[in-house]
This record gives C-alpha cells, structure tokens and sequence, in this order.
C-alpha cells in the first residue's frame, strides 16, 4: 500500500516544529530572574566558602556535634513521620471522615505556618506550663522543652505534611482493584494494606519520606523556639549557624550552609531519580 506524502502535510509539518522551537520573550525574562533569585545566594555561598580553612571548621567539635545532632534528629523525625504519616494519609484518602475537609486543611496548615509560631504552638501545649506539659511534669516529671525529644517534636510538627501530602496523592491515584481481589481473597484489612496497597504506594511513600528528611534537616523556626540552642543536646546545623553569625563568625556559619546544602542536594537528587524510575 501506498502512503501519499502531500506537501501541505510537509509545510504543517516543518510549521509546527517552527512553532515548538520558538520560546515567547514574555517567559524568557521572567524565568531567567527566577532562576537568578535562585541560584545567585548559593553561587555567592560557594564564592565565600573559605577554602584554606574548610577542614579545620568541619573538624571542629561544634560543627561535628552540630551535624551528628542534626543527622541523628532528623532520622529520628523520618521514621515517627512514616510510622504515623502513613496510617494518616489512608484514613484521609480511603476513609470518609467527617470533616475529613477541615482535617485535611488542619494537616497541611504547618506547610505554610511560620516555624516560629509552630515553635510557640508546642512550647504553650508542651511546655511546663503548657496544656499537657503541665499534667506531664506534674505526674511524670517529664519536662519536653529545650530537650533533644523537642528537637524532634518541632522537625514532626513541620516535616509530616509533607509526607502526608504525598502519600495521600499517590493512594487517590493507585489503582484499587488490587485491594478489591486480596480482599474477595479472603485477606483482612491489614494483609490487604501491607501486602498491596503499602507496595503500590511505595514510591509515593519514599518522596514524603525524603522531603521529611530534608525539611527536618534544615528545620529552624520551631525548633529554636520549643527547643532553643544548647550545644550538643538542641544545637542543630541551622542554630548552630545561626549561633555563629551572632557571635561574629561569619566563616562558620557559610560552612555549615555549604554542607546543609551539600547534604540536601546529594540526598534528594540521588534519591529522586531512584523513586521517579520506580514510579
């Protein structure tokens, strides 16, 4: 059989590659500065890095108590955001809640609240003479302020949306009739969810878990504020930064940004591509 090639099919042709190939001047300007706001704070870091005394500084021990308080917490954050993330973002998207609306604006409000306020939200529910914090000293002689425990209580409070948000998506667009045969199976509801709907939702599950991860890492706000700065017990790598631009230590402070950023961008890239080719 013969396929007759017209020379209009050509002309639509080579028209619509023209047009494919033409970038309007109205979103390249916009998107150059966007990048620039972007990109030129961490080009200017990296220019100011002092590179004669970079391993002096990452040996020092505030800078190794900095980051191995700063690793530790935010592992520590992952796996309480997964452990109860998870359950969280099922009940949301499979269950029908009342108020399941209100509950999921709730979930999601530490997304865009300042992490001070978050801070000044644990420390009166927290705090010794907080809205539990109280019954818990007076009754346990628990006192959760300004503790490694806070660290990881503020990281939570900001970092588990995130995983929320992204695990709830990938259940609503998981297809459900794996779920729908284990169970005419005979499975029970908890076979069903670990043996079907946990693996299908993996992918989903390990982006929250990353960005968790990196939002706990570079967690501030809150955290100075429910836990304060002590070394070696609340002094994370953003206070201790922050400590050191205080103190006049200016070269310490851009080191321990460099690596916060350093350890971030390695993490998520890495871990990025292995999740998007599982997707």
């Amino acid at each position: 059989m013969r396929v007759s090639w017209s020379p209009d099919r050509q002309v639509n042709r080579r028209l619509a590659g023209r047009a494919d190939a033409r970038v309007p001047i109205g979103l390249v300007i916009p998107s150059v500065v966007g990048l620039g706001l972007l990109l030129l704070p961490l080009a200017g870091l990296v220019a100011r890095v002092p590179w004669s005394r970079l391993g002096q500084i990452l040996s020092s021990p505030a800078v190794l108590s900095a980051l191995r308080l700063s690793l530790m917490t935010a592992a520590i954050t992952t796996a309480v955001c997964v452990i109860c993330g998870v359950p969280l973002a099922w009940l949301l998207a499979r269950t029908e809640l009342p108020g399941r609306s209100l509950l999921r604006g709730l979930v999601t409000v530490p997304l865009v609240l300042p992490p001070v306020i978050g801070g000044v939200a644990l420390l009166v529910t927290f705090g010794r003479r907080g809205l539990l914090g109280e019954w818990l000293y007076d009754t346990f002689g628990i006192s959760l302020p300004f503790t490694t425990t806070a660290v990881v209580m503020a990281q939570s409070f900001v970092a588990m949306p995130f995983l929320v948000v992204a695990v709830e998506g990938a259940l609503r667009t998981a297809d459900r009739r794996f779920e729908d045969v284990a169970a005419t199976l005979g499975a029970s509801g908890w076979t069903t969810f670990r043996r079907v709907t946990l693996p299908a939702v993996a992918p989903g599950v390990l982006a929250g878990a990353v960005l968790s991860w990196a939002r706990a890492l570079g967690e501030f706000g809150a955290t100075i504020t429910f836990a304060g700065t002590f070394p070696g017990t609340t002094r994370t790598m953003p206070p201790a930064a922050y400590a050191a631009i205080n103190s006049g230590d200016v070269q310490t402070a851009i080191v321990l940004s460099l690596l916060m950023i350093l350890i971030s961008v390695t993490v998520l890239v890495a871990l990025r591509d292995r999740w998007v080719r599982t997707g």
